[in-house]
């Protein structure tokens, strides 16, 4: 469900302008036809001064090297193209790798420190996506250790919030930040001690109440199987 929107405005911008520009050359081309007599008058003239405008054969005439009103093309307008693929999908997400359960979400920055966060797709009972999470560490000297991005259905009851607790301990309940389109969002910061205990853990359980059924709640597991080796190498790729 999470989505990178980062170049797509620019993409579109960007073809927009490609589209004026090429717009504008076509119609340039199709300018009106001359005329039978003007297309002699031009053809005559083009044989007698080929070359230089006294006839010569003029130095710019090489091959494939055709100079337009006697102007060089300046170094700046000469396109020299790049590799295929490079500078392409920039601000779209890959997988980098799996641990366990978890993947390795990274997105494209195109300077080749692309971020990275570990991912969870959480999924009820019969195994239809409901919710999902990404953890991420942090710099050190912070309060919280690492960050976590948590998305549940708009249908979500917002005044309950979330309940994440690890195996059999008392869980912590943490408030939604926002929602948007595609699911209401909890931005919350995790300990040193969360992260030990998710580390040490099995199974973690992350709990939602319906708004439409306010009396009853939805048990999501987290599987930590693979959470300690994803969550290093996803620091190691963050510079963390």
């Amino acid at each position: 469900m999470i989505r990178i929107w980062t170049t797509t405005t620019t993409t579109a911008a960007a073809l927009a302008l490609l589209l004026v520009a090429t717009t504008t050359g076509w119609a340039q081309d199709a300018a009106a036809p001359a005329t039978e007599s003007e297309a002699e008058a031009g053809t005559e003239a083009e044989t007698e001064g080929a070359g230089t405008p006294d006839g010569g054969a003029g130095d710019g005439a090489g091959a494939g090297g055709r100079v337009v009103d006697g102007i060089a093309p300046a170094p700046g307008e000469l396109a020299m193209g790049r590799p295929v693929g490079e500078g392409e999908g920039i601000g779209t997400t890959y997988i980098a790798g799996t641990s366990g359960a978890w993947e390795q979400r990274c997105i494209k920055a195109g300077d080749g420190r692309d971020p990275c966060q570990l991912y969870q797709l959480l999924t009820d009972q019969q195994g239809n996506p409901v919710a999902e999470i990404s953890v991420f560490g942090l710099p050190e000297g912070q309060q919280a250790a690492a960050g976590a991005t948590i998305i549940t259905p708009l249908e979500t009851l917002l005044t309950q919030q979330i309940t994440l607790a690890v195996d059999a301990a008392t869980g912590k309940r943490y408030p939604f930040t926002f929602c948007a389109e595609n699911g209401c969002f909890a931005r919350v910061g995790f300990t040193e001690a969360d992260i030990a205990s998710f580390k040490r853990g099995a199974q973690a359980t992350l709990t939602i109440v319906p708004a439409a059924a306010p009396d009853q709640q939805i048990d999501l597991s987290i599987s930590l199987n693979g959470f300690t080796a994803g969550y290093d190498e996803v620091n190691e790729a963050n510079g963390n």
